[in-house]
């Protein structure tokens, strides 16, 4: 009825345009997938040596290094492509981590910063559901000896929270979108050449992510496998990751150079 009230005063000429019409329109436009920029893509040396400055940054006295309690976090987003909010909300018992061989993460919650304003339970971290799924739908994601590695070391260094959480602040709260991203920027520091400090390479622990599917999808892994440990649809997962796909380029430039042969170009 409010849409039809303001179609009619459009008709009256008391508007010029019908503004939910305008709302509809910037909707639309933000499903539109983003596609990956593939120059924040590290390859596998330099994500290890993100991962290792991160154990550098920020120590205060005998206390452990503030990077060292996240390292396993930032290996969760290279090695499981988790998303940073899904990574915050892994417990213990959502991981099976053997002495030897591949484990598994069965991932169930995500825990995104919202607010107090804007979550059920007034804290800053919301408590939801995994993205793209149902409600209490878990998503499996099976992950190499690295990660198993260093997921049991973090436990056996640092324990868990009260309620499991494999990462915590120092007083056991969730760790803050603030302080992972500020520790990163110092990783990044430590770890690239100024020019690539200066450059979209890893600008954002997120990219991570964009890291580890893009090796899978390069590793020759089918779309199929790699959306379904990812959390995508296999057509969004190809759309964003369309740019990040090594070979595609090439193999283009060769059929277009083959369909050219034998024509005789003015010069």
């Amino acid at each position: 009825m409010f849409y039809n009230a303001l179609q009619y005063a459009v008709e009256l000429d008391e508007l010029e345009f019908n503004p939910i019409d305008k709302l509809r329109v910037r909707s639309q436009r933000r499903k539109i997938a983003e596609v990956v920029d593939r120059r924040v893509v590290v390859n596998q040396r330099q994500a290890l040596e993100l991962l290792i400055a991160v154990t550098y940054v920020g120590q205060r006295g005998r206390k452990a290094k503030r990077g060292e309690r996240l390292v396993a976090f930032f290996a969760c987003l290279y090695f499981a492509a988790l998303r940073p909010a899904e990574a915050l909300a892994l417990r213990e018992q959502d991981c099976d981590l053997p002495e030897n061989g591949w484990g598994r993460l069965t991932l169930a919650k995500s825990r995104p910063q919202a607010g107090k304003r804007w979550t059920d339970s007034g804290e800053v971290h919301d408590d939801r559901g995994l993205k793209h799924r149902a409600e209490d739908e878990p998503r499996n994601v099976p992950i190499p000896p690295a990660l198993v590695t260093i997921l049991r070391a973090h436990i056996e260094r640092f324990g868990v929270a009260k309620d499991g959480r494999l990462f915590q602040s120092e007083r056991g709260n969730v760790v803050a979108a603030s302080t992972y991203s500020r520790i990163w920027d110092e990783a990044r520091r430590l770890a690239l050449t100024p020019r690539q400090v200066d450059s979209p390479l890893a600008g954002r622990p997120y990219d991570l992510r964009h890291a580890a599917v893009s090796l899978w999808l390069n590793a020759g892994v089918p779309a199929t496998e790699v959306a379904d440990r990812a959390g995508h649809s296999v057509d969004v997962l190809l759309k964003v990751y369309a740019k990040c796909i090594d070979g595609a380029e090439a193999t283009v430039n060769d059929r277009i150079a083959e369909a050219l042969t034998g024509v005789a170009w003015p010069v």
